[in-house]
């Protein structure tokens, strides 16, 4: 069960792709994250094609003694990986790891209004401003 005292992780969760370049961003917020909370085991995890798996990573996690992961979906919309393939993987660290770890769900990164905010932001910064049209 978990204590008052739980140590936290953070689960990064990509789709993963055959080309390794596609990770890059994905890898610099790991590492900004590492930056701000050095503290903090993190590990990046990879629905498919890219290593590693969700459950090799939560298991270095749970090494690591983390007791309270927090998993957050580095996706920009709540697709069918979000709603289909996410909550029975998360079931199943659940039912591997017992209650000795709390699993928390985060939504996909691309439904934070920050996020939707920063996209809409890039995109007027590329037309320029007003003036220039």
């Amino acid at each position: 069960m978990v204590t008052a005292m739980a140590k936290d992780g953070l689960l990064l969760f990509a789709h993963g792709a055959r080309d390794p370049l596609w990770a890059r961003p994905f890898e610099e917020v790991a590492r900004r994250i590492a930056a701000g909370r050095p503290a903090m085991p993190r590990v990046l995890a990879y629905l498919e094609f890219m290593q590693p798996a969700i459950e090799d990573a939560a298991d270095q996690l749970v090494r690591q003694g983390c007791s309270r992961i927090h998993v957050v979906p580095m996706f920009l919309g709540a697709g069918g990986h979000v709603r289909r393939d996410i909550p029975p993987l998360i079931e199943r660290l659940r039912e591997r790891h017992g209650t000795a770890v709390e699993w928390i769900l985060h939504p996909p990164l691309g439904d934070q209004d920050r996020v939707m905010q920063a996209l809409c932001d890039t995109t007027l910064g590329l037309l320029g401003s007003e003036e220039q049209q």
